[in-house]
């Protein structure tokens, strides 16, 4: 015989006042066991206020606009309004940093588009989710410091009208989906069918062209110098020439790439 287990979910005192220096943060779910889960893992975070719940897309819009959270863990799919549609419907001054908690793997791009922090698929581990905490403290704080707060409603009005290059890239490596800023990126280089995107002592692969991967990258930052590298010119530290034309590219890391000679004319964008 099966015994049913009862789930019962803690009552999450709401509140409207601000708490100085600690991020409010609701939690929007419409799956019981997956907004206890969630809790259950932010309740050592001191820095966080719990401030809410909501189990639907026009009941975490009200919250939103009560409870004014620093920052929101929002589902994509909910019932009334999924949360694109949530986001939609955001206020546009001082809108909450957005971290998507989702079994959807493929709403990643779209949520890039308006910004989110972050893109975590369930079950989400304590550390994948602390990693996505400490962008959202960045993203907060940064917009304390400076009184202006991220927008990513307006991205979506922005990408309905103009098409514009991403301040980032989405990464799939299996059930994760990773957000890595183009500032981070020192250089790129071809590996077979695949680019490795080479990020402090971090390397990620991806199944990519070259030619691809050269669209996704801000010209003005970015510089093919070979047929198989790109280079972030941000983090070039010197040239020095070679034999036949060809130059050694120096990073700031000390790492060291090639500039052959069919790309001299690239000099001087470098220069």
């Amino acid at each position: 015989m099966t015994t049913a287990l009862a789930f019962a979910e803690p009552e999450i005192q709401e509140t409207e006042s601000k708490s100085e220096g600690r991020i409010r943060a609701l939690i929007a779910d419409d799956q019981l066991i997956a907004r206890e889960s969630l809790r259950r893992m932010l309740i050592s975070e001191t820095d966080l206020e719990l401030v809410g719940t909501a189990v639907s897309g026009p009941e975490t819009v009200e919250a939103i606009h009560r409870l004014r959270p620093d920052l929101v863990f929002l589902d994509v799919a909910m019932p009334g309004l999924n949360g694109f549609g949530v986001l939609n419907q955001l206020p546009q001054s001082q809108p909450p940093a957005i971290i998507f908690v989702t079994a959807h793997e493929n709403f990643a791009h779209q949520a890039f588009d308006v910004e989110a922090v972050d893109y975590l698929l369930k079950p989400c581990s304590g550390q994948r989710l602390h990693k996505a905490l400490n962008r959202a403290r960045e993203q907060i704080h940064r917009r304390r410091a400076t009184a202006q707060p991220a927008k990513p409603q307006e991205a979506l009005a922005d990408t309905a009208t103009k098409p514009q290059l991403s301040q980032r890239l989405t990464i799939k490596s299996g059930r994760r989906i990773l957000f890595l800023r183009l500032a981070d990126i020192e250089y790129v280089e071809a590996a077979d069918n695949y680019m490795e995107l080479h990020a402090g002592k971090e390397t990620h692969l991806v199944r990519e062209t070259m030619a691809a991967m050269e669209t996704k990258l801000p010209s003005q930052q970015f510089l093919r110098i070979s047929r198989s590298t790109i280079v972030n010119t941000d983090f070039i530290r010197e040239l020095q020439p070679m034999f036949h034309g060809d130059y050694a590219v120096i990073l700031r890391s000390g790492a060291r790439l090639s500039l052959s000679r069919g790309y001299r004319d690239k000099l001087g964008q470098l220069c």
